[in-house]
């Protein structure tokens, strides 16, 4: 399978994907922080090669609720629109099948409410932070292993320099889950 994943300078989804042997490829405007197939760039410059799959991880920074008391500046300024146009750029392009994660945001009111909420303890961590999934051809992320222990450590997360690097990197558990399920998913 072909898989894009967008929006990803981590390279941990790409490289859950590349483990079971799919063709997967990053690409963001940030170079990876992991040696692999990566795009650094627009996008839009290669979501027409034929992908099977996408998997997007579009900036939260303008769309998050937790950054709410910010949307009168954002919104003035129009970067929470250009932030929007962006998603929706992504959801109606011509991959059989797209996943798009995003924290809970106003996406869920311009556009439609997400298909799943996952939590990262329904994948072997020990956290709390609500992402949402819409889907495309793609059917709901089975937990696969739920523990205790749950708690928002990266919302209380001290600022350093790399905050926002840290508390955007997909949890390796999510990773695996959705490159074991979805990479199994025939091209409709």
């Amino acid at each position: 399978m072909r898989v894009l994943i967008a929006c990803e300078y981590s390279g941990r989804v790409r490289d859950a994907f590349i483990a079971l042997g799919h063709d997967a490829m990053s690409c963001d405007l940030l170079p990876t922080d992991t040696p692999g197939p990566h795009y650094q760039g627009d996008v839009f410059d290669v979501i027409g090669n034929n992908w099977d799959l996408m998997v997007a991880h579009p900036p939260c920074t303008h769309l998050s609720v937790s950054g709410a008391r910010h949307f009168i500046a954002k919104q003035a300024s129009g970067v929470q629109q250009k932030a929007l146009a962006f998603v929706g750029r992504l959801l109606v392009e011509p991959i059989p099948m797209i996943a798009l994660e995003n924290p809970i945001s106003i996406i869920s009111s311009h556009f439609r409410k997400p298909d799943q909420i996952i939590q990262p303890w329904m994948f072997g961590h020990g956290e709390t932070k609500a992402t949402c999934l819409w889907l495309k051809g793609l059917p709901k992320l089975t937990p696969t292993n739920i523990v205790d222990g749950r708690e928002a450590r990266i919302h209380k997360m001290p600022p350093t320099p790399d905050r926002w690097k840290l508390r955007s990197t997909t949890y390796q558990g999510i990773a695996d889950a959705m490159a074991n399920q979805w990479g199994s998913c025939e091209r409709k």
